[in-house]
């Protein structure tokens, strides 16, 4: 065991990152959190800090590197208002099962609960911070600080993966105390597989005449497995936001979910991996509800919207792999289906044909793009669009808000995208409404040469609102108009690259100058109103 050595609580937090993996850090410095900021600069050359305009985009920054990357990242805030302004960033990563740590700051450790009008103290805030996580908890002496950031990252990757959080105190990271930062490995604990359920899934699924395939978040892990499944039951795989790109969409045996739902009307049995299947399960369920399977690392989801015929508490990695060997010998065999599903794609594609221009600037955006790139979505008619219309060729290279839908997610998310993969571009559907969120990032982007590629679709208004106004409520228009100022000046007055480009091959165009430059691109498109996906609903 190593000797303890004398350090402060600010230092014993930077140590523990380092011998938690961690090299990137996403935050603002301020007053409760100076001790930890003067540990980042004797560490300086150990970690890459991205310090941003506004708490929100340090959160949302750390979810988009924590999606894209499949691995735990940390931002840092101030208490009180700074760890309120990461809220909704929060929220949405906890809809979305990410991997993120919140490392927030506390006022003065004496004071806490005392309502003395301390600097940004608010009542409860470890409570605030508990309703968004999966676990959090306090620090309350710098010898206890690498138990709790181990502890922290044991909670967020065990079972269902979920943010965490920590606060520590200004005087406990000031203060001085014997620490050993030497804790063990980080070694996460799932639920153990009951192979007598699995052997149960594999008699349904291998007598199945109809069966179905439907893959959330929870099966991003196990591309090659679910394509394989799908392959030896005949079974189409439907994926809606979190589940895009499980399996290639180029292939037959992918589908998106509108085009999905002749086939649930004569499934027989379906198989749920990762997924909740909220679509499904409240709507088209009404008129048939086929026996399902669910395999779900988290227990306490099995059983929402509808009571499965067979539920298996394991991460998708674990059983997937025992029901495939078991399936190989029981599965019955078996006519291709793959005519069928084209057919239902063909279908899907000529019904959704009316989705224009959307469906246009997606094509393009599909091709430049390339084999890995990655499309970050947003509460905007091309974004509503792709959820049921793009084509996600991988893993992890489709970001969406999930359930949440957090309008003006988008940017900030993607540019921590960007940071977790330099290697692929990554492109930022937007509205003007909801870019405007974020838009003080744009300096941090430029500021740490993030070449992030935004397409910021322009009709001066929240479009979405605004048309539900026009078409569900009379016309009643009000609080929708935008007043917008020259996003091509604005993007170079931040030193980014501003282009304004009307049409989809304008676009393509803009999108190759974006790859030249090592600083962000904002491509302002001018729009009128779109045809709405309320339609397919």
């Amino acid at each position: 065991m190593t000797k303890p050595t004398t350090m402060t609580g600010g230092e014993a937090v930077v140590k523990s990152l380092t011998k938690l993996g961690i090299d990137t850090i996403f935050g603002l410095p301020g007053v409760q959190n100076d001790w930890l900021y003067n540990a980042f600069y004797d560490h300086r050359d150990d970690f890459r800090i991205i310090h941003t305009r506004h708490e929100q985009g340090a959160a949302y920054m750390g979810m988009g590197h924590a999606l894209a990357s499949d691995k735990p990242t940390v931002f840092n805030v101030v208490p009180g208002p700074g760890l309120l302004n990461a809220t909704a960033a929060m929220s949405t990563a906890y809809a979305l099962n990410a991997k993120l740590m919140c490392l927030t700051g506390q006022i003065n450790s004496k004071t806490i609960g005392k309502d003395f009008g301390e600097l940004h103290e608010i009542n409860n805030q470890l409570e605030i911070i508990r309703s968004l996580t999966k676990w959090a908890e306090r620090g309350n002496s710098p010898a206890e600080i690498p138990g709790l950031m181990r502890e922290s990252f044991q909670q967020m990757l065990s079972g269902r993966a979920r943010p965490v959080g920590l606060e520590v105190p200004m005087d406990i990271l000031a203060a001085q105390g014997e620490v050993a930062v030497d804790f063990d490995a980080v070694s996460p604990s799932y639920p153990e597989l009951d192979e007598d359920a699995v052997r149960d899934a594999v008699k349904l699924l291998g007598k199945a005449k109809n069966p179905m395939i439907f893959v959330g978040s929870g099966a991003q892990g196990c591309s090659s497995e679910v394509r394989l499944l799908a392959e030896m039951l005949q079974a189409p795989v439907i994926g809606y936001r979190t589940g895009m790109g499980v399996v290639d969409a180029r292939s037959p045996y992918s589908l998106h979910q509108p085009a999905a739902k002749d086939l649930w009307m004569k499934a027989d049995v379906v198989l749920a991996i990762g997924t909740n299947m909220r679509v499904p399960a409240r709507k088209w369920s009404k008129k048939h509800l086929p026996d399902i399977i669910r395999i779900d690392v988290d227990e306490t989801s099995h059983n929402k919207f509808y009571e499965p015929k067979l539920a298996i508490t394991a991460r998708a990695e674990q059983a997937l792999p025992v029901l495939i060997n078991r399936l190989g010998v029981e599965n019955d065999k078996r006519v291709s289906r793959e005519d069928e599903f084209l057919a239902a794609k063909a279908d899907w594609a000529k019904r959704s044909s009316v989705l224009e221009p959307q469906l246009s600037y997606l094509k393009v955006i599909r091709e430049e793009l390339g084999e890995d790139g990655i499309f970050v979505d947003e509460l905007t008619q091309v974004g509503f669009v792709s959820r049921i219309c793009y084509p996600v060729y991988n893993p992890r290279t489709y970001i969406s808000t999930g359930y949440q839908g957090t309008l003006g997610y988008g940017f900030p998310t993607a540019l921590g995208v960007k940071v977790a993969r330099p290697d692929v571009p990554v492109i930022s559907v937007t509205g003007d409404g909801g870019f405007m969120f974020g838009v003080q990032e744009l300096a941090t982007a430029v500021q740490h040469k993030i070449p992030l590629i935004v397409l910021l679709f322009n009709n001066n208004q929240y479009g979405n609102v605004q048309q539900m106004q026009k078409n569900n409520y009379g016309g009643r228009v009000i609080a929708t108009d935008l007043h917008n100022p020259d996003f091509v000046k604005m993007a170079e007055s931040f030193g980014a690259q501003g282009i304004l480009a009307n049409g989809p091959e304008e676009v393509r165009a803009a999108i190759r100058k974006a790859q030249t430059v090592d600083v962000p691109t904002v491509i302002e498109i001018p729009i009128g109103d779109m045809p709405s996906v309320d339609q397919f609903r």
